[in-house]
C-alpha cells in the first residue's frame, strides 16, 4: 500500500528526515508515534504528495511519486488535517461541507447532486451525527468538527485515510468519542494512518506503530514489539511505565 525507502528530506541546513524506511501492508493500521517536530507530519506529506524527498523513494497504492500524476493518486486517498479544516468555509451546512468530499471541493457553487446528498447524509450518520446536518460548520464543537471531517473523508471511499493528530485539541469526553468513531473504520476495507504524540490514542484498530524522533526512525513494527518502555524512553526522554488494557497502551511517569 505505501513503501518509503530511504527517505531523506532536507530543508536549508536542516535535516528533517534521515535515511527513513517505512512499509505498510494491506490489512494493516499504523500509528506514527513522536514529539512535536519530530518529522511525523513530513512523512504524511510524502504519502500525499504535497512534499517530496530529497533522496530516496515513495510508492502509494503502486504509484511511484515522480513518476505518475500524483493528483489521481490523491482521489484514493482520504486526509484529515488541521490545515485542510482551515480551508473550510465555517457558514457552509454540514451536510454540505461533508459532500465536498466526494469531488475533493473545498466548496460547492453549483446545486449538490441528490444522490451525493443521500450519500453525505449516510456519512454523518456513520459518525453519529446526522442531527447536525443543517448546522453552520462554525457552530460545531471541536469533537463535532473532527467527526465532520472524518465524515468527509469517507466519501470518496478512499483506500488509504490518513489522519495527523485529528483528536489535538479535544477534551476527554469529545477524544474517546470521536476515536470510538475512528475505532470503527475496522469494519471497512481501509487502510488507517494516524499520527499523534499521545500514546493513549493507540486504539485496538492500530495494528502496527512506528516511533520517530529527530527525523529518525526509532522502531517500526507490530504495536507489542514497539510500545517499549525503552523505545518510549528515547523518543520522549522520559522515563515510564507501560501497561496494557483492553488492547490499548497506557503509560505511567516515573519520578
Amino acid at each position: 500500500m505505501i513503501h518509503l525507502s530511504n527517505i531523506h528530506f532536507i530543508r536549508g541546513e536542516r535535516h528533517i528526515l534521515n535515511d527513513v524506511s517505512l512499509h505498510i501492508a494491506q490489512g494493516e493500521h499504523w500509528v506514527l508515534l513522536g514529539r512535536n517536530g519530530s518529522g511525523k507530519t513530513t512523512l504524511l506529506e510524502m504519502m500525499n504528495g504535497y512534499e517530496f524527498p530529497s533522496r530516496g523513494t515513495v510508492d502509494v497504492l503502486g504509484n511511484r511519486y515522480g513518476q505518475c500524476d500524483v493528483r489521481e493518486v490523491r482521489k484514493k486517498i482520504g486526509y484529515i488535517s488541521q490545515s485542510l479544516f482551515e480551508k473550510m468555509n465555517l457558514n457552509d451546512p454540514v451536510l454540505e461541507v461533508v459532500a465536498t468530499g466526494e469531488y475533493a471541493f473545498l466548496r460547492f457553487y453549483q446545486e449538490i447532486p441528490q444522490e451525493v446528498k443521500d450519500r453525505a447524509l449516510v456519512m454523518l450518520e456513520r459518525v453519529r451525527i446526522p442531527h447536525l446536518a443543517d448546522q453552520p460548520l462554525g457552530s460545531l464543537s471541536q469533537g463535532e468538527r473532527k467527526k465532520v471531517m472524518l465524515a468527509r473523508s469517507l466519501m470518496m471511499k478512499p483506500s488509504i485515510l490518513i489522519m495527523d493528530e485529528p483528536a489535538a485539541g479535544l477534551d476527554l469526553y469529545e477524544r474517546e468519542r470521536f476515536l470510538r468513531d475512528v475505532n470503527d473504520l475496522s469494519k471497512q476495507n481501509i487502510t488507517v494512518v494516524y499520527v499523534t504524540h499521545h500514546i493513549e490514542e493507540i486504539i485496538p484498530l492500530f495494528t502496527h506503530v512506528a516511533i520517530i524522533e529527530q527525523g529518525e526512525l526509532i522502531a517500526a513494527g507490530r504495536k507489542e514489539d514497539v510500545l517499549t518502555p525503552t523505545n518510549i524512553q528515547k523518543a520522549f526522554d522520559v522515563q515510564i511505565a507501560l501497561e496494557w488494557y483492553q488492547d490499548r497502551p497506557w503509560i505511567k511517569v516515573i519520578d
